[in-house]
């Protein structure tokens, strides 16, 4: 596979939302680069659009960007608002078309809002962790959410 850039990363963002004992997933649209017609969670891609117009936390930077982007992500996926996102994993594969890609998996309680897909999905589900094993899920996101679920439970106790 030829690699596009060595040096350049498309930096993805994940949000596995968590409401009363389940987790939301969604099905991907045929037309997908990446991963078409598999389940898996809100999330897309940092854009510069997400800090460039708004003003710098310091001199030279952007504090929160990724926190924002998963935000409006989520927002645009499937029209919910999430608690604070807290850090899960990372991971880095590379696309069909040859762009490296990094994700960064978070996971954050549901805030508010009725869900209404974008048109990169077609179909939703809240399920437990157990009933993610139904699913055709993309690679890792059963595991995450079973991470996510210890996680939870831990808290609890």
């Amino acid at each position: 596979m030829e690699i596009k850039d060595r040096e350049s990363h498309r930096i993805s963002l994940t949000a596995i939302i968590h409401k009363d004992g389940r987790y939301l997933i969604m099905k991907r649209s045929p037309d997908k680069k990446a991963f078409p017609n598999k389940w898996t969670v809100p999330g897309g891609g940092l854009e510069v659009d997400d800090y460039i117009d708004t003003p710098k936390t310091t001199g030279d930077h952007w504090y929160y960007a990724i926190e924002n982007a998963l935000r409006r992500e989520v927002r645009e996926e499937c029209n919910l608002e999430i608690e604070k996102p807290k850090y899960l994993l990372d991971i880095a594969f590379i696309r069909p078309d040859g762009v490296p890609v990094v994700i960064l998996s978070y996971y954050a309680d549901y805030k508010s809002g009725e869900i209404k897909l974008s048109k990169g999905s077609t179909e939703y589900v809240w399920v437990t962790a157990e009933e993610t094993k139904n699913y055709d899920l993309i690679e890792g996101i059963a595991e995450e959410i079973e991470m996510v679920d210890k996680l939870k439970i831990s808290d609890r106790e």
